[in-house]
């Protein structure tokens, strides 16, 4: 993937990444997330059987917000 920096500073952007996360962050995200201290705001919701549906919509140019994949429950 490419993106040329004029994009990001044109349309006032901002790019948030990180290549790899010690393993105490990942599961302090989680059990914030869980006990309610964070809230990610969410657009749309896709079971992850419709992940090529989701992918299409993170395509759509006028997209604002997350989408999120619900995976199926655990005894499915």
């Amino acid at each position: 993937m490419s993106l040329d920096k004029r994009t990001l500073y044109l349309r006032d952007l901002t790019l948030i990444g990180c290549t790899a996360w010690d393993e105490p962050v990942f599961a302090s995200l989680i059990a914030a997330i869980e006990h309610g201290d964070i809230e990610p705001p969410a657009v749309r919701l896709f079971p992850l059987a419709r992940v090529a549906d989701a992918q299409r919509a993170f395509l759509e140019p006028e997209r604002v917000g997350k989408l999120v994949l619900i995976p199926p429950p655990e005894n499915d």
